[in-house]
């Protein structure tokens, strides 16, 4: 019997004879068996589905929250240490905080202790107490010291506002709850500001035009070199606009029917200014006065001489921008009259940072409902074997840019 009174079932032989009596104890409550939990931990398909993107947007923003954390850490490290180390030496923290920010210093403090005694410091250059604050600490040291940082930056509201921006999203990643879609873009754009004010913003290269994901990073060859899928072009110019895509390029080798992404998404003075600064273009239509033209008017239930006239127009165009340039041979303009395959932008093709944006082309679908597939140039295999390293889809499509380019014709 119980300290509360219950009969508790005994076990083998006894527990056998004692059944009767048991049973007939007045007042006697029997355990319940064991519940079948199996069923109950199950989850389904739109469980699996919240957590996936539960998981895909926390560690969204947790990239993008380290950033951050990690560039003020090293800003307050280069700006503070040089005024308070000569005197304090170690404890150049602590005195930094001042009576202010004792509290939590002091608790940065003991935690860095207990990661000492535990074996949790991995890395002997985390060995300091800076390594231990948080974001929101990290803020408190920049205001308390604001004439420190005022040189090297334009505006403090507009720092404390973006640093402002990213508690919501810090507070959800830190508690593993759910973080909406427009907190993690509110979030982004907070993040991707700081790091330009505080002097490490988004590298100008093709390649870093899209934010490089925690995943593509871990496993960069799980899927070559493509980097993104769109149902179409319109999904696709919601994540990388025409502007960012083109913007700062070297060089843009471009090949298609008609074009438009780039003649009718940027505008003549932008491509002006992009061929001014150095960057040189190569485009390729397909000759409009060419049969394949009429072939895919048909295929489109378009009327003779539609599509031709349209292609006509985009190369007229960009004609009108090449004669506007100090160095029109820096634009060239050519037309070919093989059968369209595909549509390809290829940005900064000729080095291992380019960017490639292709379509193939569907019998009865318009280019603007077609496919996207989005490529980042240069070898990103992570895990080294004995395999012999593999060309990514990005060359297969510059070595056909070459190829057509090679037998088009120039445009006069």
């Amino acid at each position: 019997m119980t300290s509360g009174g219950l009969m508790l079932p005994g076990g083998g032989e006894q527990g056998d004879q004692q059944d009767t009596t048991v049973e007939a104890a007045q007042g006697a409550v029997t355990l319940a068996q064991p519940m079948e939990i199996g069923a109950e931990l199950d989850w389904g398909a739109d469980a699996w589905a919240e957590v996936r993107t539960r998981a895909r947007r926390a560690g969204r923003a947790y990239v993008w929250l380290n950033l951050v954390e990690q560039r003020l850490r090293a800003v307050v490290n280069a700006v503070l240490r040089p005024i308070y180390e000569p005197v304090h030496g170690e404890e150049w923290v602590v005195a930094a905080a001042g009576p202010a920010g004792h509290e939590w210093v002091q608790r940065a403090v003991a935690v860095r202790e207990v990661s000492r005694r535990k074996g949790f410091l991995l890395d002997p250059a985390d060995d300091n107490v800076l390594s231990f604050l948080t974001l929101p600490q990290l803020r408190e040291l920049v205001v308390q010291h604001w004439p420190c940082f005022e040189p090297y930056f334009d505006d403090r509201r507009d720092l404390e506002l973006a640093l402002d921006e990213l508690e919501v999203a810090r507070h959800v990643v830190s508690r593993n709850r759910a973080l909406s879609r427009t907190v993690l873009d509110q979030a982004e754009r907070a993040c991707a500001r700081l790091l330009e004010m505080l002097g490490a913003g988004q590298a100008r290269t093709a390649a870093q035009r899209l934010p490089v994901d925690a995943i593509e990073e871990l496993v960069a060859d799980r899927f070559s070199d493509v980097i993104g899928v769109y149902a179409d072009r319109v999904r696709l110019q919601r994540q990388l606009p025409v502007e960012d895509l083109f913007a700062g390029a070297r060089r843009l080798d471009a090949v298609g029917i008609g074009l438009n992404l780039l003649v009718q998404n940027y505008s003549g003075r932008r491509l002006i200014r992009l061929a001014e600064a150095g960057c040189r273009v190569r485009l390729l239509f397909l000759n409009p006065a060419s049969s394949a033209v009429r072939r895919r008017e048909r295929e489109l239930g378009l009327g003779r001489g539609e599509m031709s006239r349209s292609v006509e127009m985009n190369i007229m165009h960009m004609r009108r921008v090449r004669a506007r340039l100090r160095d029109p041979g820096a634009f060239e303009i050519q037309v070919f009259d093989e059968t369209p395959r595909f549509t390809a932008y290829l940005v900064d093709g000729d080095s291992g940072e380019g960017l490639a944006v292709v379509q193939s082309y569907l019998r009865r679908a318009r280019g603007m409902e077609t496919p996207v597939m989005v490529l980042r140039g240069g070898s990103r295999r992570v895990v080294a074997d004995d395999r012999p390293a593999e060309g990514g889809l990005f060359e297969v499509y510059r070595e056909e840019f070459e190829s057509i380019w090679t037998d088009a014709r120039p445009v006069s």
